[in-house]
């Protein structure tokens, strides 16, 4: 490491030295050969004056010229008792920053331009001090090649030569940065951070007022950074001012209306189109109808179990949802996992085969031996994560409340076999939200599993680490918006909350936290349907948008109280309410004569004219196809493993469908 604590006795002023880092070379020369008079040693420093922050960069040949440094560590920065295996392998600045911060448009002018020649001179003139107000981004170099640097460039377009931290370091001085700015991943390169100011007193103050955390509320920004899921489910949509810089679109980025876009061009990245000329015309009145009854479902089974009417069916689901006592069967076939035009045999021998599959996957991780766990830390990560999650997901619910209750157990058992079935997404944080209705509903952890694994080919992309899933959606949400009420969007730009932060975790997990139990239940299966076509999770964000308008508009809301409004709309929403605004919406945008291409895009109204804006990757709500779900089915089949827990629960007065959660 190479934080020190230490003062600075200068002529006429008192500077505290937060960080210091010896070892760090400048080098005058992008040659790849670097000759030594090229290499310049040097030592670099975070030092808090008065009324400002700089960060110094001096040769160690001028060091005896400068103020006297008063250490309060044993060690000197660069012992090799300070050495710690960042040295071997600095990957820099963690990037889990990016799961908001690129949510904004991309500006065009965060692209660095190359360094300005300097003619070499003695090594003193190559001493810098950089005000953080006048940092713009830091670059860093790409993971294990070479000697770890950063650039640094100013708000002026100045690029300062690469420092080379032969010691390595530069985990260590950009975590000390983020005390004083917020760094945040551009969105064009996942090695360049832009650098946005923030009043740590107004953070602090804010974070206090809404209790966002039990304790050690200063430290957001690493626990933010070490657990990004964490702190988005923990307090995302309650966030304050720390986010603003980041999510604010960047200063000269444009924006520009739709007649202004040449025919025949695809919209350029760094710009957000303005689609608000449409007329949309009178919004018609919708009501939802009686959920689907178990006579009618009998009705379009035939003898041989095969479902008749599909579409028709389909339909009344979307229309009215499932009665509780038939979605254990319907799900299965809304999700996929059963095909629809199969019979009742086919479906004893595929439950089989999938019974097979899943007690072969679970035997993986239930056969790994202590000893070889510890050599396992990607699996014991995934236990550890999903144990906490578990520990805490519904736990109010009769299925899962109590310590020893089966229902927690077999959610565990689930999550971790997930693991072993897709090895590249693992567990993130969010899931166990995810599988716990389709548990409840189906009592069977082997028919959990397959629908929850369904489920998780629609919305995988939410939970990939490079997070492209959630920015396009928020972005597709905010296109919709811009169209169907733009005099909201506009306020919500003026009170800087027009990335729509807020509805970052209504779409990870479709809603789960915003609506009671029983009502999710309802709104999935609803979603589940794919009707009336693409995208219509993000129409039912634009219900709940539009039944707050008023409230939001009407008050004199800034950023604060925006976000602390909508995130207290949690549990008080009307599914039946907002499914009604939502389906609105559609019927709205579908009669729009002259509806904007790219929002016919998003909603499936039209096709999409590059794979680089294609939304097939969305997490729309697209069953899977029975041709999908046979791609799934074991070829082979072997005798499954005796189950450490009971494949059934069997209903018991306490467990099944208690009164309170009954839909």
């Amino acid at each position: 490491g190479g934080a020190v604590s230490g003062v600075v006795l200068g002529m006429e002023s008192y500077e505290k030295v937060v960080f210091e880092k010896d070892g760090v070379f400048l080098h005058t020369s992008a040659k790849r050969q670097q000759d030594q008079d090229s290499l310049i040693p040097g030592i670099i420093r975070i030092i808090e004056k008065a009324s400002d922050v700089v960060v110094q960069w001096m040769p160690v040949d001028e060091i005896g010229d400068a103020p006297q440094i008063v250490y309060s560590k044993k060690e000197s920065p660069g012992s090799v008792a300070c050495r710690s295996e960042e040295d071997l392998y600095d990957p820099g600045y963690e990037p889990d920053w990016a799961v908001i911060s690129t949510v904004g448009s991309r500006s065009r002018a965060s692209e660095e331009p190359p360094a300005p020649a300097v003619k070499p001179g003695q090594r003193g003139k190559w001493a810098f001090s950089l005000s953080l107000s006048e940092l713009k981004s830091v670059r860093k170099n790409k993971p294990g090649l070479g000697w770890s640097y950063l650039i640094f460039m100013t708000k002026d377009g100045v690029s300062i030569q690469a420092l080379h931290f032969h010691h390595g370091g530069t985990r260590a001085l950009l975590k000390a940065l983020s005390k004083y700015v917020i760094l945040a991943t551009s969105p064009k390169d996942s090695r360049l951070y832009l650098v946005y100011s923030h009043d740590s007193y107004a953070l602090s103050h804010s974070f206090d007022e809404l209790q966002l955390f039990d304790e050690n509320s200063s430290h957001l920004v690493s626990r933010f950074l070490q657990d990004p899921y964490s702190a988005t489910f923990g307090s995302f949509s309650k966030v304050t001012n720390f986010f603003r810089g980041a999510l604010k679109p960047h200063e000269g980025t444009l924006q520009r209306p739709l007649s202004e876009v040449a025919p025949g061009l695809e919209d350029e990245p760094g710009f957000e189109v303005i689609t608000c000329q449409a007329d949309l015309g009178v919004r018609p009145s919708v009501q939802r109808q009686a959920a689907v009854t178990e006579q009618e479902w009998e009705n379009h089974v035939d003898a041989d179990g095969r479902v008749s009417g599909v579409e028709e069916l389909k339909k009344r689901v979307f229309a009215g949802g499932v009665s509780p006592g038939l979605r254990k069967d319907v799900w299965k076939f809304l999700l996929g996992y059963f095909p629809w035009e199969s019979t009742f045999e086919e479906r004893k021998v595929l439950l089989r085969r999938k019974t097979d599959e899943y007690f072969r996957m679970k035997l993986q991780w239930k056969s790994v031996s202590e000893d070889q766990e510890k050599r396992n830390s990607l699996l014991r990560g995934y236990r550890s994560l999903i144990e906490r999650d578990v520990s805490r997901t519904d736990r109010n619910n009769k299925f899962y409340e109590g310590s020893s209750n089966p229902g927690l157990v077999l959610l565990n058992d689930v999550l971790m076999t997930y693991c072993m079935f897709n090895f590249d997404l693992g567990y993130v944080q969010g899931m166990s939200d995810l599988l716990s209705p389709i548990l409840y509903v189906m009592q069977n952890e082997v028919d959990a599993f397959w629908c929850f694994s369904a489920f998780m080919e629609l919305v995988h992309h939410n939970f990939e680490e490079s997070q492209e899933g959630m920015k396009r959606q928020l972005l597709q949400l905010g296109l919709l918006l811009r169209v169907l009420d733009p005099a909201l969007c506009d306020f919500l730009d003026a009170k800087e909350s027009g990335t729509l932060c807020f509805c970052f975790r209504w779409l990870l997990i479709w809603f789960k936290r915003e609506f009671s139990f029983p009502d999710v239940l309802q709104l999935w299966e609803v979603l589940w349907t794919g009707l009336p076509g693409l995208n219509f999770h993000l129409l039912v964000a634009c219900g709940i948008l539009d039944s707050e308008r008023d409230a939001l508009m009407s008050s004199d809301y800034g950023f604060n109280e925006i976000l602390k409004h909508i995130n207290e709309l949690t549990m008080r929403m009307s599914v039946q309410d907002v499914l009604c605004r939502a389906e609105a919406l559609h019927r709205q945008l579908t009669a729009c004569q002259d509806l904007p291409l790219n929002v016919q895009e998003v909603l499936g109204l039209a096709k999409v004219k590059s794979p680089t804006h294609s939304t097939e990757s969305d997490s729309s709500p697209q069953p899977l196809s029975p041709s999908q779900t046979q791609e799934l089915e074991l070829t082979d089949s072997v005798s499954p493993s005796q189950p450490d827990s009971s494949i059934e629960i069997l209903p018991t007065e306490d467990t099944a469908t208690p009164q309170s959660l009954s839909p």
